[in-house]
């Protein structure tokens, strides 16, 4: 193996520029090229491909964001654009890869890594929601950008006697409003994977009034069957009957853009360069993550189409400490 090439996919989160310094550097420690893929799979594809000397990568170890951009990319679901891919690498002599991505990226690693590619993938997305690590880059900065607007929003929440449903990112899965709820001393939680009924939620409220609380938050992902705003609507409808007053808060995108916590910087070094690492001991098609305080590596098969339960502890903690 002379040349690798890295690229990041789909969402981006804070550390993958900590991850891309680590595999160049680490790379070069290994006496071989690296290259950056700009755009993700889309840049892949196109042969947006361009040479990484360790100066370029120096002084955005604490960027947010990713400086070879990201891309959601359909082609690279199909035979064509695979087999795009593929040429592109072929032609620059290219014989590995590092795709930096959550679930959509990692599935199409393993894609890949099954086309005889030599793959590895980092597990890199703020929704915490992939097979193979836990954490997964960026989400201990995400959970802390949350954290924060929950705690300044209990503040007014606490002067005004209110209610205030916090929408929190997340896609299809809880991790992260989860970790938020918890940290931050929610009320309730609403998660896509347990069914939850605004009765349920108003009634979780009520009981927060009747022990005394003049306020409450409740932590939305928006991912469930009923997000913020679904809740806010029904609330309004029925608002005879709920006996407080009620305010809706999407914190959206502005919890990808953090520069990474001292956690995911550190993360997501190791992960970059346990994949330098596996690629050029001949081990490939694999995820690198952190389990049980461990940097491990799992099978990009075992991954893909994969989604990570939520803690069932956790969620028990979620209930138990509300009151």
């Amino acid at each position: 193996m002379k040349r690798i090439a890295v690229l990041t996919s789909g969402g981006d989160s804070p550390g993958m520029n900590a991850a891309i310094r680590a595999i160049v550097r680490s790379g070069a420690s290994h006496g071989l090229e690296v290259f950056g893929v700009k755009g993700g799979y889309s840049g892949l594809i196109a042969g947006d491909i361009v040479r990484l000397g360790v100066r370029d990568v120096g002084g955005i170890i604490g960027r947010g964001g990713t400086i070879l951009g990201t891309t959601r990319c359909e082609r690279i679901k199909s035979e064509a654009g695979q087999m795009g891919a593929l040429r592109q690498l072929q032609e620059r002599d290219i014989s590995s890869l590092v795709v930096i991505g959550g679930n959509g990226s990692q599935a199409a690693a393993c894609e890949l890594s099954r086309r005889g590619l030599a793959v590895a993938g980092v597990a890199s997305t703020i929704d915490n929601d992939l097979v193979g690590s836990d954490p997964t880059i960026g989400a201990t900065t995400a959970v802390d950008i949350a954290l924060e607007a929950i705690d300044r929003l209990r503040i007014t929440a606490a002067s005004h006697n209110r209610v205030f449903l916090v929408e929190v990112m997340g896609r299809d899965g809880g991790h992260l409003a989860l970790a938020a709820a918890i940290a931050g001393g929610a009320e309730s939680v609403v998660v896509p994977e347990v069914e939850t009924h605004p009765e349920s939620v108003a009634g979780e409220i009520r009981a927060a009034y009747a022990r005394g609380k003049s306020h409450a938050i409740v932590v939305v992902a928006e991912g469930a069957r009923y997000d913020a705003e679904g809740l806010a609507g029904y609330f309004k409808e029925h608002s005879q009957r709920l006996g407080f007053e009620l305010r809706l808060t999407k914190l959206g995108h502005i919890q990808r853009g953090g520069n990474p916590g001292v956690f995911d910087r550190l993360l997501a070094t190791e992960l970059g360069v346990a994949a330098v690492e596996h690629l050029s001991t001949g081990c490939a098609g694999v995820l690198l993550g952190r389990l049980n305080g461990r940097v491990t590596a799992t099978p990009l098969a075992e991954v893909a189409h994969a989604r990570k339960a939520l803690p069932a502890q956790h969620l028990a903690l979620a209930t138990m400490l509300a009151h």
